[in-house]
């Protein structure tokens, strides 16, 4: 495991040295782009999340009469939603993948800015286990961007409250409507309040380089979360059934 972990940093830091050495020797930019190239990595797994997420929202009533015909029989209400679940071919479980993904991504990076940055001589050492010799002469690095400096948490607390306000918008996009069990609407509403507020308190004491990734990664998913469930996604619906009707006329 720890090889595994290994090979993920060298990749990582490799990856964010080049970006720079290729952008100007602008590391503000190289931390936004290397963020957009993960997400787009990533999306073959994030995507089907997505659309699960989608799905589930569509079958929200047929899941409300499931609940309230079994209100007694809490089991029965468990193997006929999982059986609705079979039938539309969806996998509950899927909605936890972007989390699962995110995680290692999130500590892998943080790492990875941390070393990148050196500029002491015991990091120096630490990042010649993980840099390419080439790479590792751009040390050390030019880390200030606007009022930031990417190796150290942000003053001002702008990235910690953009982190809490993207996040928050991003699970609100991906939530499910309003159920009428009020067990589950309390957890989904204290999920999108804590879950926003952990990352923004974890964003106010680290590396504000790993702030910058999460409030990229976020627009990322709110984009890619507006052409799959909202205007976007009926936009790309109606295009599609456009085109389905001129293949019909042109037959």
């Amino acid at each position: 495991m720890s090889q595994l972990w290994n090979l993920l940093l060298q990749i990582m830091v490799n990856s964010l040295l080049f970006l720079y050495n290729v952008l100007g020797h602008n590391f503000a930019l190289s931390v936004a782009v290397f963020t957009i190239l993960v997400r787009l990595l990533t999306l073959p797994f994030t995507l089907p999340a997505q659309r699960s997420a989608k799905v589930q929202q569509e079958l929200q009533p047929e899941r409300e009469k499931i609940r309230k015909k079994y209100a007694k029989d809490k089991e029965r209400q468990t193997q006929e939603t999982m059986k609705l679940y079979k039938e539309k071919g969806i996998n509950p479980m899927m909605g936890c993948l972007p989390m699962l993904l995110q995680l290692p991504i999130m500590f892998a990076f943080y790492q990875s800015i941390v070393k990148a940055l050196a500029n002491t001589p015991l990091q120096m050492v630490s990042l010649g286990k993980f840099a390419s010799a080439s790479l590792s002469q751009l040390v050390p690095l030019g880390s200030h961007f606007l009022w930031l400096d990417l190796g150290y948490p942000d003053p001002l607390y702008i990235l910690p409250i953009l982190v809490v306000a993207t996040t928050w918008l991003q699970q609100k996009m991906a939530a499910p409507p309003s159920s009428t069990d009020s067990q589950a609407a309390s957890m989904t509403q204290s999920m999108q309040i804590t879950m926003p507020l952990m990352f923004g308190f974890i964003t106010m004491s680290l590396a504000s380089g790993l702030a910058v990734y999460f409030v990229i990664s976020n627009l990322v998913g709110i984009a890619t979360q507006y052409f799959i469930s909202g205007k976007g996604g009926l936009l790309l619906q109606r295009v599609q059934k456009k085109g389905e009707q001129k293949d019909k006329k042109g037959k």
